[in-house]
């Protein structure tokens, strides 16, 4: 995958867009010094209690089958859900994508030319009930990604990977493990395989990179706690914390885990006693409340990004330095265009030629918001990227960032057919809601029928994901799982992939996208990523708008222990915060 965009990973992932759009827009002055305690800085301390402010009304998912927006995953992974591989904490960008073990010993084994990987469990693992962490409880976890119609909107590596035959219908012979009848579990077992604690992953090709695969959607599950489609809401923990209580609209709070032991776990510090989530703030309440960095909100950090209006008053003013973030986030924003309802290529290159891309990036900010992008794979993936053409001749004749009414409205001619109504679906919070009445605007200068449906950040995208509820045109937001345009190009473009919100499903491009995930010599398999983008632009499958920068604002008490002089930062592999070092500084 690569994470949906909160924003995955990835993300997108991300950043995430409220899940896929960079939240931007308030305006004030003020704000402390970021000048207070008596901890040195840069000195790590445990105790206090760190709040994360939210516009959202709750967590997209907490099942670690399911999570799949990058914010999300870095947060449950720092605190509540281990995987048996996880990304390197680290303030340098270099070292952000580096693997390190987390529940496994180390990083993998694999075998048979890289058709079978094997992972050693750590000895002294618990969940928060006080009962071991086993080799079953991975193995049922994972069985649980093949419950496609229960286990929704996840990553699905699993389903790709594995060497598990496949029905006529193009599904998997083995349904997840609430299915009695019709189902391989043979073909299940015989693929995943634990002995002792060792778990080996039987692969239908060689992956090379199958120990990042681990990092998502592969986490543990004890089946006695399954719930199946609930186990979202009340999830068990394997990690330095658990729920202690959870409401919708209010708050989750996180506290210690005392089943938890340092020695069964490297990776997490777990600095604070206590961790609260505010949920359906404002995103203008909630910019103001860290410009003012008063009170307890010294110890509090916003989720998502700054609005717009805020940034030039936040990046302009030393005196938010110490307290500012900024990042050339992993995410590429756009907008899907759903091949079932516009299934006409030139009229989804009309709406694609009709948008106002220079204005949707003035509303996030302009030169802050980041560049305008011609493709899903972003600059940051350097061995894949190559300008797709898109805007300079891919769709006929050069197209300018403002757009094209007049162009789009000939391609709907060509097409011969009468144009569908647009109705366009996008994660709510103010700059989104301008930027939907942009692209209203634009598409019907182009003659188009254009209606707004905005949803619920929290809400987004298990609504788009229901086929009965997705529309035309689609917000969204993705950034790669890790340094691969693998997880970039089969999630949004293949039905197997987990996130092709388009529903595109073309059986040359499915196979072209098989054989580069096939494809051992790395040189060319970027060649046919940097191909295969340019064919989707080509498509018209989604319009992109924007590589996007994000900024975000912390209280003056919240710290990073592996920060300079314990400045926070944006990063990792889903451009999150470093949750897992991050403490109160007392």
């Amino acid at each position: 995958m690569g994470k949906a965009k909160i924003g995955l990973r990835s993300a997108a992932v991300v950043s995430l867009a409220a899940m896929a759009l960079a939240a931007c827009g308030g305006g004030s002055s003020g704000g402390s010094s970021g000048k207070s305690g008596n901890t040195p800085a840069g000195q790590p301390v445990k105790g206090g209690t760190l709040t994360m402010l939210s516009l959202n009304q709750e967590f997209t998912d907490l099942d670690p089958q399911r999570a799949y927006t990058g914010e999300d995953i870095a947060f449950l992974n720092a605190y509540m859900t281990r995987s048996l591989t996880a990304f390197k904490v680290s303030r340098d960008p270099k070292e952000q994508g580096t693997l390190v073990p987390d529940m496994a010993t180390d990083t993998g084994t694999p075998a048979n030319g890289g058709k079978d990987w094997s992972f050693t469990l750590r000895d002294g693992m618990k969940w928060e009930d006080g009962s071991p962490v086993t080799c079953e409880d991975v193995k049922y976890g994972v069985s649980r990604t093949f419950a496609t119609d229960v286990i929704t909107g996840g990553p699905t590596y699993a389903i790709q990977y594995l060497d598990i035959p496949s029905a006529k219908d193009g599904s998997s012979v083995y349904k997840g493990p609430y299915t009695t009848k019709g189902n391989d579990t043979a073909a299940y077992d015989k693929a995943v395989v634990c002995e002792g604690n060792k778990i080996t992953f039987h692969l239908a090709k060689p992956v090379g990179d199958f120990n990042y695969t681990v990092t998502l959607g592969m986490g543990a599950v004890p089946k006695a706690a399954d719930t199946a489609e609930k186990y979202t809401k009340k999830i068990v923990s394997n990690g330095p914390y658990k729920i202690q209580a959870y409401t919708k609209g209010n708050q989750m709070v996180l506290v210690r885990n005392e089943n938890w032991s340092k020695d069964s776990d490297s990776y997490r510090p777990a600095y604070p006693d206590k961790i609260v989530v505010k949920f359906g703030l404002d995103q203008s309440v909630i910019d103001q409340r860290m410009i003012r960095d008063s009170g307890a909100d010294q110890q509090a950090f916003m989720r998502e990004s700054l609005l717009s209006s805020d940034l030039a008053t936040v990046f302009n003013d030393p005196r938010y330095e110490s307290r500012r973030v900024t990042n050339f986030s992993p995410y590429v924003i756009y907008r899907v265009i759903n091949v079932e309802k516009v299934p006409d290529l030139k009229q989804r290159q009309a709406i694609a030629v009709a948008m106002d891309r220079a204005q949707l990036r003035q509303i996030l900010g302009g030169k802050f918001a980041g560049d305008i992008a011609d493709g899903v794979i972003k600059p940051n993936l350097a061995q894949d990227y190559a300008p797709s053409g898109m805007w300079t001749g891919l769709l006929g004749k050069t197209i300018p960032d403002s757009g094209d009414p007049e162009y789009a409205k000939q391609l709907i001619k060509d097409s011969g057919k009468p144009m569908p109504t647009i109705t366009y679906s996008y994660s709510q919070n103010p700059d989104a809601d301008k930027g939907a009445a942009s692209i209203k605007s634009s598409l019907e200068k182009a003659g188009m029928k254009v209606k707004l449906n905005p949803i619920e950040a929290s809400a987004y995208y298990t609504t788009i994901f229901d086929k009965s509820r997705a529309t035309e045109l689609m917000a969204n937001g993705w950034g790669p799982d890790w340094p691969n345009a693998s997880t970039v190009i089969p999630p949004l473009f293949t039905l197997k992939g987990g996130w092709d919100v388009g529903l595109v499903n073309d059986k040359a491009y499915n196979e072209k996208v098989a054989a580069a995930l096939s494809e051992t010599d790395r040189a060319k398999q970027a060649t046919m990523w940097q191909d295969l983008n340019k064919e989707a632009m080509q498509q018209a499958w989604v319009v992109p708008t924007l590589f996007e920068n994000d900024q975000r604002l912390a209280g003056s008490k919240v710290k990073s222990a592996s920060g300079q002089n314990g400045q926070l930062y944006i990063g990792g592999s889903a451009g999150n915060w470093p949750y897992n070092d991050m403490y109160v500084q007392k």
